[in-house]
């Protein structure tokens, strides 16, 4: 399908240590990315479908411990894991990486990644369609959105991380440059370090 707009071309909000890549894989990554994540095993625990991999977060709990290793991540995750590194997004090998799928229609509400459990960075790559992401600022309550295009990755630190809230709106369609946009089914590849000794 042809878009009458560009998505490449789009303001990223003004957020310290916000970062946004488009086309941080190529379609022929994707492909096999998406693949390999039907080839695994789905969990049921969130109104959404999950797969952990290195550690499981503890939703209820929201924390994650040692006894929740659950090894090192999977080969068919691990170069994009090493591209991270190679590419100073992260200081380390992120050590833990998290799967949700979203059909059209689901979301996420507002959040912060847990502090406690994960380090300074979260990267998540959009892979099969995309998703308008709202931020919010915890205390001054100024919001702003940015469009996560298919293949993108979406980097935050410092105070992209801590000091705002990020969501993905329940809905079946977005407005991006007036145009609506529908959604299909969205995977969301979130990479992070932990946080345990």
């Amino acid at each position: 399908m042809r878009l009458l707009f560009d998505l490449t071309n789009q303001n990223i909000p003004d957020i310290s240590r916000l970062q946004y890549i488009p086309d941080f894989i190529t379609r022929e990554e994707e492909q096999t990315l998406i693949s390999n994540i039907d080839a695994q095993p789905w969990l049921n625990d969130l109104k959404r479908r999950v797969q952990h991999y290195g550690y499981r977060y503890d939703y209820k709990a929201r924390s994650v411990t040692s006894d929740a290793y659950l090894g090192e991540l999977p080969e068919w995750i691990e170069p994009i894991s090493k591209r991270l590194y190679d590419q100073k997004l992260f200081n380390k090998l992120p050590d833990q990486a998290i799967l949700n799928e979203y059909q059209a229609g689901q979301g996420i509400s507002a959040h912060i990644d847990c502090v406690p459990c994960f380090g300074d960075t979260i990267a998540s790559l959009s892979l099969g369609s995309g998703a308008m992401m709202q931020f919010t600022h915890s205390q001054s309550v100024e919001r702003q959105e940015l469009y996560l295009q298919e293949r993108s990755l979406i980097v935050l630190s410092g105070a992209a991380r801590y000091e705002w809230t990020h969501a993905i709106p329940a809905r079946k369609s977005d407005v991006f440059q007036g145009f609506k946009v529908e959604r299909t089914r969205r995977l969301s590849l979130t990479f992070r370090t932990m946080n345990i000794d």
